[in-house]
């Protein structure tokens, strides 16, 4: 798996733009990100739809069309640098497949920013353009808006990449020794688990994690529902030749001490390194983790080391 194409780190005065892809947003905590970005000293712009709700799919953020048609018209202005997604939720397999990849391929590599349901466009990014992506905070939730270290981590990878290219266990509350340990090198992949079962034999799903080192991370799964989705990536061929698994944080994946026991049952099999508690993910505090990225899972160190800054 080669690394994927890195687009070019942010300045002062970049314009960034806000949509909504998936779920509706809450206009107070749009403002407050909004806010945090104009602190920056960026100039972030809002799709015209950002704030809508679906009428009779509340849990959408309007009209799947309208959501893509936001998300297109951002990407391809030429004015726009990076684009951030507001929330998770979901809604992004409802209008992905709505987007002219062609033209997002034309307007150029830029940043895309979000995790959790996001997932599925990260892989579709990866997939259809080859490009990097940023899996890091909706700028329109709690965990962005109430954590100054989320808010400092997302800053130093979008101005000063070279100065975040570790993520370690000591980022979560309790870091934990290896589920299974040595080193192994491959290129960042992942998200939220859940996310990654559904997209299995989609369009802009990779055919495998081959050679990558796959990240994963999920909320408020039951094991067995967990045991369920790597279940079907086992049996689906997906995780075949992974080089190595780090794990992120599982909110309100209860109780624990199953899910890891799960972790290891799933993945403990593939003869590779794994190694939990990296903290990305819905985590309190999450850093931000670099996606398409050459690096090093030093299982017993507890360190992910990329081998070059997440943007140019």
């Amino acid at each position: 798996m080669p690394p994927l194409a890195r687009p070019p780190r942010l300045t002062p005065s970049s314009r960034v733009a806000v949509v909504a892809p998936a779920g509706p947003v809450p206009e107070a905590s749009l403002q407050a990100g909004l806010d945090i970005l104009r602190g920056w000293d960026l100039d972030p712009v809002t799709g015209a739809h950002v704030l809508s709700v679906g009428r009779e799919l509340t849990y959408l953020a309007g009209a799947d069309a309208d959501r893509a048609a936001d998300f297109q018209r951002a990407w391809c202005d030429p004015e726009v640098s990076a684009v951030f997604c507001a929330r998770g939720g979901y809604g992004i397999q409802r209008m992905v497949d709505l987007l002219d990849w062609e033209a997002l391929r034309a307007a150029g590599p830029k940043v895309l920013v979000g995790y959790s349901d996001i997932t599925a466009l990260h892989e579709a990014f990866a997939a259809r353009l080859g490009l990097a992506t940023l899996h890091g905070p909706l700028i329109a939730t709690d965990g962005f808006l109430k954590s100054e270290k989320a808010q400092e981590n997302l800053r130093a990878t979008l101005f000063t990449p070279e100065s975040v290219q570790e993520l370690t266990t000591d980022a979560a509350p309790s870091p934990a020794s290896p589920l299974t340990p040595r080193r192994a090198r491959g290129v960042t992949l992942g998200g939220c688990l859940s996310l990654l079962a559904a997209d299995l034999g989609t369009p802009h799903a990779r055919p495998s994690a081959r050679g990558g080192l796959l990240c994963l991370e999920d909320i408020g799964e039951d094991p067995y529902r967990l045991d369920r989705y790597l279940t079907q990536l086992l049996r689906g061929g997906w995780l075949d030749g992974v080089a190595g698994v780090a794990l992120g944080s599982w909110v309100d994946c209860e109780p624990y001490p199953e899910v890891r026991a799960l972790l290891a049952d799933r993945l403990g099999g593939l003869g590779v390194p794994v190694v939990g508690d990296f903290g990305f993910g819905h985590g309190e505090g999450a850093p931000t983790l670099p996606l398409g990225v050459a690096g090093e899972l030093d299982a017993e160190a507890g360190v992910l080391r990329l081998d070059v800054p997440a943007l140019m």
